[in-house]
């Protein structure tokens, strides 16, 4: 499994060298933009909105846009400072809470904690320490330059760390529009929608869901395969135009020769010197 990020966990006097690894993967199928005509991969340039000019990476810098066409530019040497100085920072547990106590609106990502060199006893400590309370770890860090918030529980016999969002990522949930305000429910309609969950009530068993839209879509394109309908990338050459420039170029000399072989047929018919002097001693 690949580790996206290396440190430590630190709750007490008590360090745990710790690898991070993503817990979950996107499964989505990635479709690629084919040119209708030739079939190849569409590229997309990234240009100057003012010139129109193609821009390369090396001409790209960072900015932070304060008011409405006006930036400030940070370069990479400071935003590398930040970014090391927030990476060196041990994860500390800052409190133990119980996981109920978190809303799902602020879980983010998950990753997997496995224990660096030297760390599996202080690992297992942990686990077993908040196993047996029944709590989770709060505490901060960063990946990829920027600062979270993290949940670490238990998973199994894994230690997980779940990202959250800070409170003020979470949007205000009076900007939702069209929520109505209480509504009087008859008795009748109550008790018949709380039957309806009771006859629906199941143990969580994440096996028999199953993204149908993902399943349907490879079996589409399998069968276009299996028929080969698959398309190749048209290669582009110029014999096409050199054809058609050659026989313009023909066409264009054909009348040329005409002239040519007339004026020979010309020269042929004129009398030669001979003729010339029989036709005055004639005379």
């Amino acid at each position: 499994m690949h580790t996206i990020w290396k440190g430590t966990i630190s709750f007490g006097l008590v360090n745990i060298p710790i690898k991070l690894h993503a817990a979950t993967e996107d499964k989505d199928v990635k479709l690629r933009n084919l040119h209708k005509d030739c079939h190849a991969p569409i590229k997309y340039a990234r240009t100057c909105s003012e010139c129109g000019k193609e821009i390369k990476n090396e001409e790209i810098v960072k900015a932070y846009e304060y008011t409405e066409g006006k930036y400030v530019v940070l370069d990479d040497e400071e935003l590398q400072k930040l970014k090391k100085e927030q990476e060196d920072k041990a994860v500390e547990i800052i409190d133990f809470v119980m996981l109920d106590e978190i809303d799902p609106i602020y879980f983010d990502r998950t990753y997997y904690v496995s224990p660096n060199e030297g760390g599996s006893k202080a690992y297992a400590l942990l686990r077993k320490t908040l196993s047996d309370t029944n709590k989770i770890g709060l505490a901060k860090i960063t990946i990829r330059s920027k600062e979270n918030l993290a949940a670490i529980r238990v998973y199994g016999n894994t230690i997980v760390m779940e990202t959250l969002h800070f409170p003020d990522e979470v949007r205000d949930i009076k900007g939702v529009p069209n929520v109505p305000d209480e509504t009087t429910i008859q008795d009748k309609e109550l008790a018949t929608a709380k039957t309806l969950v009771e006859h629906l009530t199941a143990e969580f068993d994440p096996t028999k869901y199953t993204d149908d839209y993902r399943l349907e879509l490879l079996e589409l394109i399998r069968e276009k395969v299996e028929e080969d309908k698959g398309v190749t990338k048209q290669e582009q050459t110029n014999v096409i135009d050199l054809m058609e420039a050659l026989e313009k170029s023909i066409e264009k000399a054909k009348p040329a020769k005409t002239t040519k072989k007339a004026t020979k047929t010309t020269k042929k018919a004129t009398p030669s010197k001979t003729t010339k002097k029989q036709t005055k001693k004639a005379t």
